[in-house]
């Protein structure tokens, strides 16, 4: 077989010879070398294997290299110099393709193995065909043939990955081997200059995920969602140059990648822990015997895992304010979406008004305030160590209960777990305050509509009068110019205490009790430094209440014209008729209306409430001030009651000043805009007349009883 091969390179060189002294190698046509490259017998012995020396000829014509000759790349042999094969130098492609791109090869894990990576092992040799990225054909057989002939593991993880599945799919911008890896310069991951390295891998990701149109329609998640990674902790920690950080491959794995969707992928519902685990191992160990991790292992997929609490490209460290498990977003971000939805906590028997009884917290009102130091759910109920209260190693197994709760409240005893935690006074889960919220209800419903109705018809037969008069159908009386005392000094500096202290309480007690409101907001927003002090101004306005109420009372006692206003102030029979006579009067069945002393019942009436209610707000106030003392001392429950009647009888106080008391003193026709007597101290003549004709008449009997007197 030798012999007849050299025999024909020796009958080639003849007639080649033959055809003319002149023609030397170099200039040998191609089809020339094809006459016996073409038979496929063709063969030759090197290192003791037999080597094939056969060109297809119509590879060879659809390669890249179809027009360039033979001896362009075969060099190294002389026509009279038989056999020439054993002299033909190897195949130089660099002495083309002189590209940057190509001289990498020398550098990159192929240009050094042992054996080296010829061209020829991937590309082939005179079938030699050119890899783009727009031809997924081509791009999915260069992985299928070429680059799995040496890593036929990889490459069999990669054929049943998503990408290899939409790369044999000829989807646009399905990623090949080159698109990850390169294509001359492949470096090892380990190198830290190489795409595939932990420091680039999430460039390169992002580099199809976020910048390649064609990827980016097909994808669910959104760009910014993607490519919030970038700013996660662990995107940041890579940053930094920890390459110990989590990235893509971590979680999504490398060649076998497989969306979330799929159960055999590492992100699914059911494998996103033991992928997180590779990490953050003894989180894990916790979750595991969670309530949540122990429902997941049972298959149902409701139950809350790593990503639903945490993120998944976005996770933040809980450190910061703008993490779902940052102390102030815990309760609303992470744990409402389940615990408040109704389809899933009837489907599982939870309790779906959990959040918003801690919403109305004293804790929640913290929270929604923005208090990062006041306790969240997770205080109470742990992070991923979350049990049932009925397991003994729950943080809320009323065994432990004392001792969670002692853990912000130091020397939190057994009255502490005296009383449902999460309550809503008008769910009616909890009899007394059920009963309290109730009454409390409808005796703001009944005594501020009275009031409400009694001012309207009061207003109503007022305005009509007023217009009378200016109409000249009905006279008006002619009256002196005489002032009469009111208030003294002392009683102008009680009343202006009081009305200064009750006003900021009411302001700064509904900016605590609705921190979320659209006028806190604005104050929140605008000056937090002010809305930072509400909760301080609360307490220093009512210690200024209880301090001017003390004061009140000492006046009452010791000052002869204390002890005269306490006697007028007294409920008397007379009143009850006047109350009715006025209500007749309004209705227009009698024109004669009350003739009213120094205090009608509507002074009397609202004064009565002022003490009953500050009496009631300042013992609850003090009870909610000193929470663990009186927790300690009344029970959960007992601290729970004593913050209902705090907060409904500041609905009622609140309402019942601005319909009761700003009517009579700004709205009422016969006073409006405003009747100065808190100011000034006194009384017009025309004033006294209207409001008060019996203390008149009183003044005007002592005045000429003293004339007389005199006059003696």
């Amino acid at each position: 077989m030798r012999a007849r091969q050299l025999s024909r390179l020796a009958l080639l060189s003849a007639l080649i010879l033959g055809g003319g002294a002149s023609l030397a190698w170099a200039q040998t046509p191609d089809e020339e070398c094809l006459a016996c490259h073409s038979e496929k017998d063709l063969t030759m012995e090197r290192r003791g294997r037999t080597v094939s020396l056969f060109v297809e000829a119509g590879e060879l014509a659809a390669s890249p290299h179809a027009k360039v000759s033979c001896v362009k790349c075969h060099a190294g042999f002389k026509a009279d110099e038989l056999p020439h094969a054993p002299r033909i130098r190897p195949v130089n492609c660099l002495a083309c393709h002189e590209d940057e791109k190509f001289k990498d090869f020398a550098e990159s894990v192929h240009g050094q193995a042992q054996p080296g990576v010829t061209c020829a092992a991937c590309h082939g040799g005179h079938s030699a065909r050119k890899v783009t990225d727009k031809d997924p054909a081509t791009r999915h057989e260069l992985s299928a043939r070429v680059c799995a002939q040496c890593h036929t593991e990889v490459s069999r993880h990669y054929a049943a990955s998503d990408h290899g599945k939409a790369l044999q799919a000829g989807v646009a911008g399905a990623p090949s081997c080159i698109d990850c890896h390169g294509e001359h310069g492949v470096v090892s991951p380990s190198d830290s200059t190489a795409r595939t390295s932990r420091l680039h891998e999430a460039a390169m990701c992002l580099s199809c995920h976020v910048d390649n149109p064609d990827v980016r329609a097909r994808m669910g998640p959104s760009t910014g969602f993607i490519s919030s990674y970038d700013q996660s902790v662990h995107g940041q920690a890579l940053h930094a140059g920890n390459e110990a950080a989590a990235t893509c491959s971590d979680c999504h794995g490398s060649h076998d990648m497989m969306k979330g969707s799929n159960p055999a992928s590492k992100v699914s519902k059911g494998r996103i822990g033991q992928t997180c685990a590779q990490c953050h191992t003894a989180e894990h160990e916790q979750y595991a015997v969670s309530v949540h991790g122990t429902a997941l292992a049972k298959g149902v997929a409701a139950s809350a895992t790593c990503t639903d609490c945490h993120g998944e490209h976005g996770i933040l460290s809980p450190s910061n304010p703008k993490s779902p498990v940052a102390p102030a977003n815990v309760s609303a971000q992470v744990c409402t979406p389940c615990h408040s939805s109704v389809q899933l906590t009837r489907k599982y028997g939870l309790s779906e008004d959990r959040f918003q009884s801690f919403e109305d917290s004293f804790h929640g009102l913290a929270t929604r305030a923005g208090s990062i130091e006041v306790a969240n759910c997770a205080s109470c109920h742990g992070v991923h160590d979350i049990l049932p209260s009925s397991d003994p190693n729950s943080r809320i197994a009323p065994a432990n209960l004392a001792a969670t709760c002692g853990s912000c409240h130091p020397g939190a005893g057994e009255n502490f777990t005296k009383g449902a935690v999460h309550v809503i006074a008008t769910a009616g889960k909890d009899d007394i305050l059920s009963i309290v919220a109730t009454a409390y209800l409808i005796l703001i419903v009944v005594v501020i509509g009275g009031m409400f109705v009694h001012n309207l018809l009061d207003f109503v037969r007022k305005s009509r009068r007023k217009l009378a008069q200016r109409r000249g159908d009905l006279p008006v009386h002619q009256v002196g110019h005489r002032l009469y005392l009111r208030m003294t000094l002392s009683e102008r500096l009680q009343h202006g205490t009081m009305a200064l202290s009750f006003i900021l309480l009411v302001v700064t007690g509904f900016a605590l009790r609705f921190p979320e409101a659209w006028w806190v907001m604005a104050v929140r927003r605008t000056t937090p430094w002010l809305y930072d002090l509400r909760g301080i101004a609360h307490r220093i306005a009512g210690v200024v209440l209880m301090a001017v109420s003390l004061y009140h009372v000492v006046y009452l006692a010791a000052v002869p014209r204390g002890r005269q206003l306490l006697r007028d102030l007294l409920p008397a029979r007379k009143d009850l008729s006047d109350a009715i006579g006025v209500f007749r009067y309004n209705l227009g069945l009698t024109n004669d209306k009350p003739a009213f002393g120094r205090f009608s019942y509507i002074e009397k009436s609202e004064y009565w409430a002022l003490v009953w209610g500050t009496i009631l707000m300042g013992v609850t106030g003090v009870i909610l001030w000193a929470d663990n003392t009186f927790v300690n001392l009344l029970t959960k429950l007992g601290w729970d009651v004593a913050r209902t009647v705090h907060y409904y009888e500041a609905w009622l106080a609140m309402l019942a000043i601005v319909v009761w008391h700003f009517y009579f003193v700004m709205f009422n026709p016969d006073t409006y805009p405003i009747n100065l007597a808190f100011w000034k101290g006194t009384l017009t003549e025309e004033e006294m007349l209207e409001d008060h004709p019996l203390e008149l008449e009183e003044i005007r009997r002592r005045e000429q009883a003293g004339e007389e007197e005199e006059a003696r």
